[in-house]
Parts: structure tokens; sequence; C-alpha cells
């Protein structure tokens, strides 16, 4: 009754003590569950913030791109459209070298390396298409593993390639309207890989796409959280009920002997 404990020992009841100390590892697997859990909530939250703010100036281009389809405007109005195009670019660029903590999360395995170079061209001499492809799984359950990096090559390397094109059509003071406003449909040209570029309609679309995919991880952490939080509400009871005292009960047995021990006097 004084300590709360039905054991004091594991010799007082092994039973209880064996099945206590398995109570406890549940539940501090379930701590670094939690712990776990919320650094993949920090990843994903910030993958999908990089990636809505790509969205949103790839609408800006949009509008650029529209406006300086328009015939009216001179080679020197395009110029200026184009400047404001290459700031975008190199947001871009920033927004692709994105980190958590002192990790950078669209480069793989390699989260010690941005993905863009200091020029503004992808990373290749220091990390490794292979690594740039490479997935970081947390665990968040007992067998359990999230993805919680995103491919950034897949999308960046496209968006860097488009605005490069976009600034070579631009700057070109004999480019028509309609050269222009091709960057708008699904492909704008060829790579110096000899890969097609996407347009702004499929790069759009692209990462919309992904966006979709990072929500789909969110909400499953969601309800993974939530399962963390029941199963530690549960493994706590089940322990509380495996050592805790029962004072009711206690009270009652203690009266009882303290009776029988005063009549046992008393005889």
């Amino acid at each position: 009754m004084n300590s709360g404990k039905l054991v004091n020992r594991p010799s007082d009841d092994p039973v209880i003590a064996v099945k206590g100390m398995g109570y406890r590892v549940d539940l501090d697997k379930n701590e670094q569950y939690q712990r776990n859990m919320r650094e993949a909530h920090t990843w994903l939250d910030s993958t999908d913030e990089a990636l809505d703010q790509v969205g949103t100036v790839m609408i800006r281009v949009k509008e650029l791109i529209v406006q300086a389809a328009n015939d009216t405007n001179t080679s020197e109005d395009r110029q200026k459209i184009n400047e404001e195009i290459k700031q975008i670019q190199g947001h871009i660029r920033d927004l692709g070298n994105t980190k958590v903590g002192e990790n950078y999360i669209f480069t793989g395995t390699h989260t010690n390396q941005p993905l863009f170079k200091d020029d503004g061209e992808i990373n290749d001499v220091d990390v490794t298409q292979a690594g740039l492809e490479k997935s970081i799984d947390i665990n968040v359950f007992d067998g359990i593993k999230i993805q919680v990096n995103t491919k950034g090559i897949d999308i960046f390397e496209d968006v860097n390639e488009f605005m490069k094109d976009l600034d070579s059509i631009l700057s070109n003071p004999n480019a028509t309207s309609e050269e222009i406003s091709s960057a708008l449909g699904a492909t704008i040209g060829t790579g110096a890989t000899g890969t097609t570029i996407p347009g702004l309609d499929k790069l759009t679309e692209q990462v919309l796409q992904t966006r979709a995919e990072v929500g789909a991880k969110q909400n499953r952490l969601e309800l993974m959280t939530n399962r963390l939080e029941v199963q530690e509400v549960n493994v706590t009871k089940q322990m509380s009920l495996n050592e805790d005292t029962d004072y009711a009960k206690t009270i009652t047995e203690m009266t009882t002997a303290e009776s029988i021990h005063q009549a046992s006097l008393s005889v």
C-alpha cells in the first residue's frame, strides 16, 4: 500500500515483474516511434511547402510567358520580362536546396550536399545519380517504414532545364510569339542528353502529382500517430493492471488482517 506497487523486487512475483519489463519496453519503443513521427512530419511538411512555392512561381512564369508572347512587346520589353524569369529561376534553385536542420531534403542520401551548385547547375560532382534517387525511410511502427524524402532530381532538373531554354528563347530578339507560346505546351525542347524537356503545363502537372504523393504520406502519418497514441494508452493501462496496487482491495485486506491480529492478541 505504501509503494503503490504489487512488487518491489522481481522475487516478490517473477511473473508480474517480467510482464512489467515487457510493457516498459513497449512504451519505450512507442516513445521512439513518436519521435520518429515528428521527424517524418518535419521532412514532409518542408517538402510540401517547397513544392507549393514551386507551383506558385510557375503560375507567375506562365503569366510572364503569355505577356511576352504578345506581339506588341518590343525586344526590350521581353528582356525586362526575362530578367524577372531569371530571378524566379534562382528562387527555384534555392527551393531545390531546401534544408531540414543540416540536411538537404532533395538530394536523396547525399543529405550533406546541395542539389544545385553556386553556378546554378545540378551538383553532379559531389553527388551521384544513384544516391540522388535513393530513399530515406523512417521507422514509424513495428515493421513499418515511410519514405520521407522526395526525389528532387525528378522535378528540379526538368524545371531548371525548362527555365534555361525559356531564357534562350526570350534572349533571342528574333523570337516569334509562337516560339514563346510553345513553352506553355507539353514540351519545350530537347536537353543536352537528348531527353525531352517538359513544357510548363507538363511541369505544373508533375509538381501537383508529387505534392499529392507527399500529401498522401502526411495523411498516413496522421493515422499512424493516432495508432501510436491509442497503443500508448492501452499499454499504460495494461501495465497499471499488472503491477499497480488496488487500493480498495488492499485496504480491505489490511483492515481484516488488523482485526484478526487484535483478536489473536485478545485470545
